[in-house]
């Protein structure tokens, strides 16, 4: 019998993805037709043994700026706020909103990370391009995988919504990217409101206020432009792996998110991954240093020229994933080695 556990590597790079479509902006919506259902899993943070609790809030509490989802940058007369989101729709959301809705009033622009212009030039450039998520040469899926793992790879798939002949031809890292959210939570990209970024820009919108994009659309396929075939299927049969926790796991990260705890989100898909059988640790902590640097920090970096720049000309509201704010490399971080006094607000 296949053991669809076998690449560690891939388990690492598989659990992060996870974390990185509620964070880093990853567009997993275009050909998704999700089957409509909520998210029943449990916390398991409510069920963690005290011991991996306080090894989890000290790994989370070792880098800077670990917690928080609102904060004001400001830098002479420069006044930017930081807004943490969650791609993801939930009524919570609501609440943000109206504690937001005054610093979006007031600001002279908005930054997102995708907006409508690089929404419809992605929709637009896959018209043009299948081949950027659909095999159109070499070996479909059916055919790369072994017949067990396609067999749980099609019930899996047949579980969001979408025929296994459809995805026999997308490209695996593509299919991954579906894995990493459960049925539950496909739904909401399928016909949800894009979380709370799609809630700022329908704001913005509705003021007829400028919105200005963090990054290309682009940017998902120049991140996994580098990986080989055999490492994007080992990300989809690690992701098969955990796929009876997919709710659970679900549950908890948008959980932590509400609850403000940005770099705990991060840290528990470094537990979880390093519990899975047959992990090694070193390979584990290369491969979240390896996607942490493609899905952040590169990312982080190139964004800070951008929110100095809309901040020169007047208050500013920046709103991108929640993972994007902590850590060494993250952007508070950043704006504070860019000469920004930071201030933690209520939200």
């Amino acid at each position: 019998m296949t053991d669809v556990r076998r690449r560690p590597v891939s388990a690492s790079l598989m659990s992060m993805l996870a974390a990185a479509v509620l964070s880093a902006g990853v567009l997993v919506g275009p050909m998704a037709q999700a089957a409509q259902a909520e998210c029943q899993g449990v916390n398991l943070l409510d069920t963690m043994p005290e011991a991996e609790r306080r090894a989890l809030i000290a790994a989370t509490d070792a880098v800077p700026y670990p917690r928080g989802h609102l904060w004001r940058a400001t830098r002479g007369d420069s006044v930017v706020h930081l807004v943490g989101t969650y791609h993801l729709d939930d009524p919570r959301h609501d609440e943000t909103m109206a504690r937001i809705t005054p610093l979006l009033e007031a600001a002279e622009t908005i930054l997102v990370e995708a907006g409508p212009l690089e929404q419809a030039a992605m929709t637009a450039e896959l018209a043009r391009d299948p081949s950027l998520m659909v095999i159109t040469e070499g070996p479909t899926l059916r055919e790369a995988l072994s017949d067990e793992e396609w067999t749980l790879l099609a019930s899996a798939m047949r579980e969001r919504g979408m025929p296994p002949f459809m995805v026999s031809k997308m490209r695996p890292w593509y299919v991954s990217m579906l894995l990493a959210l459960p049925a539950c939570d496909l739904s909401s990209l399928a016909g949800g409101k894009g979380g709370l970024d799609g809630m700022v820009i329908d704001f913005a919108q509705s003021q007829d206020k400028p919105i200005v994009a963090l990054e290309s659309h682009k940017t998902i396929f120049r991140i996994f432009e580098g990986m080989g075939l055999e490492e994007q299927l080992g990300m989809i049969r690690s992701s098969l792996a955990m796929e009876p926790f997919a709710a659970d796991y679900a549950v908890t990260l948008a959980d932590a998110y509400f609850d403000g705890e940005s770099r705990l989100i991060w840290e528990l898909t470094r537990q979880k991954t390093l519990a899975l059988p047959g992990q090694d640790p070193a390979q584990v902590e290369a491969d979240f240093a390896r996607m942490e640097q493609v899905l952040m920090t590169d990312r982080n970096r190139a964004w800070i020229p951008v929110i100095e720049g809309a901040a020169a000309k007047g208050p500013a509201v920046a709103a991108f994933g929640a993972l994007h704010l902590p850590g060494e490399t993250g952007v508070l971080r950043l704006m504070e080695e860019a000469g920004f006094t930071l201030e933690r607000l209520p939200m």
